[in-house]
């Protein structure tokens, strides 16, 4: 069962052919999709995907880009919505200290609120982390000695070190796009090292397309590529990386019903 653990289908970019993009998806047979939230402010047209699709869930949270427009952000705003039907984890969320959009001091306290909520509702926290490996670490190690949570790198394309850490403490990981860039074989040599029953896909839409469409706007057919690309890179059949993708993917976010032939 082809799955696309992160779309923005809420985006701009497919305000034009939304529908058309979800039946292209479909199509390529992607069964499950899950919409994610980078903004209260959008949270409502993110929620609507999902309540008007079977085969599409959301999650609720602010991106670390948008934290500046969240410093106040508490854990029960995120709990409260958490509690509609079809949301299914709380994020994106986190840290990035590459563009540094939000101050980072802010970016880490709406970060720990969400980690309160993840905690509180016991839905899986999407974590966004870039160029940010220490402080990262250092959060995550904190919060889970107050008390453990679920959580998935998402896209993950940071360092080794923090991968192991991220290990210990249980979490999953995506791989996306970035995994079939030419350039990417740092990032590949990490997935290489990843626990096989903690490993899903996702395509992030409409940013980081993967081979062959790179440079175009990215959407959910394009999953395939993905998992594709993961196969390869630890040695598994494409059966094989299907089947493993599709048990982490539901152990993950254990609130969505797993069909009976998925």
């Amino acid at each position: 069962m082809l799955i696309d653990s992160h779309v923005n289908l809420h985006a701009p970019q497919f305000d034009e052919d939304r529908d058309a993009v979800i039946a292209r998806a479909r199509a390529a047979g992607v069964g499950l999709m899950v919409e994610i939230s980078d903004r209260l402010t959008t949270f409502e047209a993110t929620h609507a995907l999902a309540m008007a699709h079977d085969d599409i869930w959301c999650t609720v949270g602010v991106h670390p880009h948008e934290a500046r427009d969240a410093a106040d952000l508490k854990a029960q705003t995120l709990i409260d919505l958490a509690a509609r039907p079809k949301v299914v984890g709380i994020g994106e969320c986190g840290l990035d200290f590459h563009y540094d959009l939000s101050p980072r001091d802010i970016q880490a306290a709406v970060f720990r609120q969400h980690i309160a909520a993840a905690r509180e509702t016991g839905l899986p926290l999407v974590v966004h982390t870039r160029e940010a490996d220490a402080v990262m670490g250092a959060i995550l190690t904190e919060e889970h000695a107050r008390g453990r949570f679920k959580l998935l790198m998402h896209c993950y394309t940071s360092g080794q070190e923090l991968a192991d850490l991220a290990v210990k403490l249980g979490a999953w990981f995506s791989v996306s796009g970035i995994a079939t860039f030419k350039a990417a074989e740092a990032v590949r040599a990490v997935i290489r090292t990843l626990p096989a029953d903690r490993l899903i896909v996702e395509t992030d839409c409409p940013y980081l397309a993967p081979v062959p469409h790179r440079g175009r706007r990215n959407e959910p057919a394009y999953v395939v590529h993905v998992l594709d690309k993961l196969a390869e890179i630890r040695g598994w059949s494409a059966e094989e990386a299907d089947r493993r993708t599709t048990d982490a993917f539901f152990a993950l976010f254990d609130r969505i019903p797993r069909p009976v032939d998925a």
